[in-house]
């Protein structure tokens, strides 16, 4: 399946498998995250943002702790403009040419409770984005989680209490992150509601893509 090179649930699920990559990598040599912080000249808290492929960190962070591996030259090949995604007319333009090409796949995690959280992360980015340029937005979305601690659900009292927290005092980053506290408190937000209908479409074929697969070709020569 081809999407666009700029779709926020891709760019979220490459960050993740990079972070899932570093990782593995870090693991495999033996590494402590004490040890790999130290490498990397980061702290402990960072690094575990950077292999939970957080997109809080700086790309010079993700940098630091690539480094820190040995695997800079990884990078090299999308330094030098190599990689693009497929669409119709590259596939068209390369049909007639000899260069030899690689393909990368990048698809979701498909198990249920993975790819529902993709999705709600997503939700939940492009809904913070549109609170901190829309104040009315931000009102809405507090009415909204009102109504709902009016009702008096006790299942779901404690995560609503700390939204009123978040959304008083903007405190996006409790939401966004990969921690299993931010997942459950994006299963009981009230933020979604200020999505269009059409934004939320819109992030759901993203995710259907995603579980087919995006694919990226690599050229042979980097003066594509």
């Amino acid at each position: 399946m081809n999407a666009s090179s700029d779709s926020s649930v891709l760019l979220l699920q490459l960050l993740l498998q990079l972070g899932d990559r570093l990782r593995r990598l870090r693991k495999s040599r033996g590494l402590s995250t004490m040890e790999m912080a130290s490498r990397a000249g980061i702290s402990r808290p960072t690094l575990r943002a950077v292999e939970a492929g957080d997109p809080t960190p700086s790309m010079g962070t993700y940098l630091k702790v690539i480094s820190a591996l040995g695997i800079v030259g990884d990078l090299a090949l999308l330094a030098a403009g190599g990689m693009r995604p497929v669409t119709s007319n590259t596939a068209a333009a390369e049909a007639s040419s000899d260069t030899p090409l690689a393909r990368i796949v990048v698809s979701a995690d498909t198990s249920r409770h993975r790819i529902q959280d993709l999705q709600s992360l997503a939700l939940h980015e492009e809904a913070v984005r549109r609170v901190r340029a829309d104040p009315v937005l931000l009102h809405q979305a507090k009415a909204v989680l009102q109504t709902w601690l009016n009702a008096g659900d006790q299942r779901s009292a404690t995560l609503w209490i700390e939204w009123k927290e978040i959304l008083e005092h903007r405190k996006w980053r409790k939401a966004l992150g990969r921690t299993q506290r931010a997942q459950e408190l994006r299963q009981a937000s009230p933020m979604t509601a200020v999505l269009p209908p059409e934004v939320r479409k819109r992030i759901l074929q993203e995710v259907r893509d995603l579980k087919e697969g995006v694919v990226f070709e690599i050229a042979g020569r980097a003066s594509q």
